[in-house]
């Protein structure tokens, strides 16, 4: 869904198959040895016993620091790509979690979306009333990622990849949808009482559809950013102010 979820994808296939082989290799030797030295019949004698086998034993230590630091390479490798916030995104938006819902600011535009809980009682449109996240296809997007209250994680499972949103402290990722579509997205960190409601949609669009979309929500009122500090009832609409160590944005 992403350009980027290869790179998972590639990451996980990989891991799958390097631990299919090593236990194909086990199970193979463990038949082997059942096999080809179990008791025969008529045999009575005790079999050599050996208390140390130094090539053998620094095989054992050898190979699997081996695997464990290949495995730690690539994984390190493709965790830098991921989290490589370098290029100039095209679009910029705040993601705020608060107990127990999203908002979304819009920096660029300088419109939002403040989300409200779900209220999943197991009736039909329950999804719709979820806060929303516009996207548009085909354009680098950063996520500014704050927190109001506790630690959550965003979570969008589409594109394979999630991060913490942590009180105090900013991170931040970026990915380039590249299938338009509507996705699911949820907290993915215990965060309270209502967690498993803690939900949101993902629509990526067309830029057209993004932009009559930020239009809307400016001619809603829903303009100026919203702010990060502690509200967990109402979010006045105010001025953005990031923590400070978001360049350029507050």
């Amino acid at each position: 869904m992403t350009e980027e979820a290869p790179i998972v994808e590639n990451l996980w296939i990989g891991a799958w198959i390097a631990a299919l082989a090593v236990g194909v290799l086990v199970w193979g030797l463990i038949l082997w040895c059942m096999v080809a030295y179990r008791r025969r019949k008529g045999d009575d004698e005790l079999p050599v016993q050996l208390q140390y086998n130094v090539p053998l034993e620094i095989l054992y230590t050898v190979v699997p620091m081996l695997m464990v630091g290949a495995l730690f390479y690539y994984t390190e490798d493709a965790q830098t790509k991921l989290h490589d916030v370098s290029k100039e995104p095209d679009t910029t938006i705040n993601v705020v979690g608060k107990q127990w819902s999203w908002d979304f600011n819009y920096v660029d535009e300088g419109v939002h979306e403040a989300g409200q809980m779900a209220e999943l009682d197991g009736k039909t449109g329950a999804e719709e009333k979820l806060p929303t996240l516009y996207l548009p296809v085909g354009e680098r997007v950063e996520f500014v990622l704050t927190s109001r209250d506790v630690i959550h994680s965003f979570w969008v499972p589409a594109f394979l990849e999630k991060m913490d949103v942590n009180p105090g402290l900013v991170n931040r990722f970026q990915v380039t949808p590249n299938q338009t579509g509507t996705f699911q997205g949820k907290c993915a960190e215990l965060c309270g009482a209502y967690h498993s409601q803690m939900l949101f949609n993902v629509k990526v669009v067309e830029r057209d559809e993004y932009d009559a979309h930020m239009a809307e929500l400016k001619d809603k009122g829903q303009t100026g950013l919203l702010d990060n500090g502690l509200n967990r009832e109402k979010v006045a609409n105010r001025d953005q102010h990031l923590i400070d160590d978001i360049e350029g944005k507050n």
